[in-house]
C-alpha cells in the first residue's frame, strides 16, 4: 500500500514543479499570467476569506476556554505572561537577524503601482486605533488588531457571565469548529495555489528570485537556536535557578520528535513526560503544557519577523521602525488567535503582511519551504512550553529539586 503524501510534501513538490514550469515559460510570460496566475489569485482570495472569522472564533473560544479567572489565578497569569513575553522577544529577534543579515537584499521583484502607493498607517495611529469603536466595522474592514482585541474582550466577558454565556459559548465553539474544517479544506488546495503563484514569478523574473530562500531557512534556524539558548536558558537560570544544560538534555527527545513530526499536539505526551522528569508537578504540567501547545508559538512568531522583512526586501520595500513594531504587536497577539489551525504559520503571516501593507503574493515564496521552517519552529515551540512550566513551578515554589540532576550549570 502506497504511503499518502502529506500536505507539506505536496506543497514542496508543487513549488519545485512550478519553478521548472516557470523556467520553461520564461519566453512566454503572458501564458503564465493569463492562464495560470488566476488560480493562484483564487487561492489568495480563499485565504483572505477565512482569516477574519477564523481568528475571531478561535480567539474567543481560546479565551473563555481558560475557565474561571479566579480558579486560574496566579499560575494562569504567569503562564500567559511568559508566553506573550517570549513570543514578543522571538519576533524582535527574528527582525534583528533579518535586519543584520539582510535576508532579501539584492533580489527585487517590482511591486505594482497600486500596492506601492498604499498608505501605511503610523505605529502611533495603530496604537490609538487598537480599540474598535465598531467591532462589526473592524470585521468588515479586516482590521486584525482591532479584531484580536475585541475577541479577547468578548471571550473574557463570556467567561465572566458564567451560565448565561453558555449559548454564546456554544455558538462560537461551533463557528470555530466550522472554520477549522473550512481551513483544512482550503489548505488542501494550497499545492495548486503555490504552483499557480510561483510559475508567473519565475516566468517573468527568472529563477534567481528563489535564491534568497536558502538564507531565510538559515536565519530562521539560527534564530530558533539563539532564542532557545538566550531566552529559555536565561529565564531558567535567572528566574528558576535551573540548569539550562540539564534542561536541554532532558527536553531533547521531545524537541527532536517535534522537529520530525512538526506537530506540537503529537509531541504533547513526550513534552509532559520530559517536563515531569525535571521536577515539575503534574498539576502544573497538565495545565501549562497543553495550553502552551495551543497558544505558545515562539518559533512561528520568529518566523513572522524574518519572513515579513524578507518579503519586503524582495519587493523592494523598506520596513520602517513603526512597521516593524506593528509586526511585533500583530505577530504576538495573533499567536493565540490561530491556535490549532492547519497552516497556522501561513495564516499568521497573511495577517502580518496585511497589517503592514505588504503584497500577499510573497506567500508563494515562503509556502514552498514552510515544512522545512515548520520543523524548527515547532521544536522551539514545545521547548518553550517546557521552560515555561519550570519557571512557573519555581515561582510557585513547587519545583521538585530532589530529582536526579545529570549536570549542573
Amino acid at each position: 500500500m502506497k504511503k499518502k503524501l502529506n500536505l507539506s510534501t505536496k506543497i514542496l513538490i508543487a513549488l519545485i514543479i512550478g519553478i521548472f514550469v516557470g523556467i520553461v515559460l520564461q519566453g512566454s510570460p503572458d501564458i503564465a499570467n493569463n492562464f495560470i496566475k488566476p488560480f493562484g489569485t483564487l487561492f489568495l482570495n480563499l485565504i483572505k476569506l477565512i482569516v477574519v472569522p477564523l481568528v475571531l472564533a478561535s480567539l474567543v473560544v481560546g479565551t473563555f476556554g481558560l475557565g474561571d479567572v479566579k480558579k486560574i489565578g496566579k499560575i494562569g497569569g504567569k503562564t500567559l505572561a511568559y508566553f506573550l513575553l517570549t513570543t514578543a522577544f522571538a519576533v524582535i529577534l527574528g527582525l534583528i537577524l533579518a535586519n543584520l543579515l539582510k535576508v532579501g537584499a539584492g533580489y527585487t521583484i517590482p511591486v505594482d503601482a497600486a500596492a506601492d502607493a498604499k498608505e501605511i498607517p503610523k505605529f502611533v495611529d495603530t496604537l490609538l486605533n487598537i480599540i474598535p469603536t465598531n467591532p462589526f466595522k473592524a470585521v468588515v474592514d479586516g482590521n486584525m488588531l482591532q479584531i484580536i482585541v475585541f475577541a479577547l474582550m468578548l471571550g473574557t466577558s463570556i467567561m465572566a457571565v458564567g451560565e448565561k454565556g453558555k449559548p454564546l459559548q456554544a455558538g462560537f465553539e461551533g463557528l470555530a469548529e466550522a472554520m477549522y474544517k473550512m481551513t483544512g479544506a482550503i489548505m488542501e488546495y494550497a499545492p495548486y495555489g503555490v504552483f499557480a503563484l510561483i510559475v508567473p514569478v519565475v516566468a517573468v523574473h527568472g529563477p534567481k528570485v528563489l535564491l534568497p530562500l536558502l538564507k531565510v531557512i538559515v536565519v530562521v534556524y539560527l534564530g530558533c537556536i539563539l532564542h532557545a539558548v538566550l531566552v529559555y536558558g536565561g529565564s531558567l537560570k535567572i528566574i528558576a535557578n535551573f540548569s539550562p544544560i540539564r534542561f536541554f538534555k532532558t527536553i531533547a527527545p521531545a524537541s527532536i520528535f517535534a522537529f520530525t513530526t512538526a506537530s506540537s499536539a503529537a509531541t504533547l505526551p513526550l513534552t509532559m513526560k520530559s517536563t515531569e522528569e525535571m521536577g515539575v508537578p503534574k498539576s502544573i504540567t497538565s495545565f501549562v503544557i497543553p495550553l502552551g501547545a495551543t497558544i505558545n508559538m515562539d518559533g512561528t512568531a520568529l518566523y513572522q519577523g524574518v519572513c515579513a522583512f524578507f518579503i519586503a526586501q524582495v519587493y523592494g520595500l523598506n520596513l520602517t521602525i513603526g512597521q516593524q513594531l506593528t509586526v511585533i504587536l500583530t505577530a504576538t497577539l495573533a499567536s493565540i488567535g490561530t491556535a490549532g489551525v492547519p497552516g497556522a504559520g501561513l495564516i499568521m503571516l497573511t495577517m502580518v503582511l496585511q497589517a503592514i501593507g505588504l503584497p500577499l503574493e510573497g506567500l508563494a515564496l515562503i509556502a514552498g519551504i514552510d515544512r522545512i521552517l515548520d520543523m524548527a519552529r515547532t521544536s522551539l515551540n514545545i521547548t518553550g512550553d517546557a521552560a515555561c512550566a519550570i519557571v512557573v513551578a519555581a515561582s510557585e515554589k513547587e519545583l521538585i529539586t530532589d530529582v536526579p540532576k545529570e549536570i549542573s550549570a
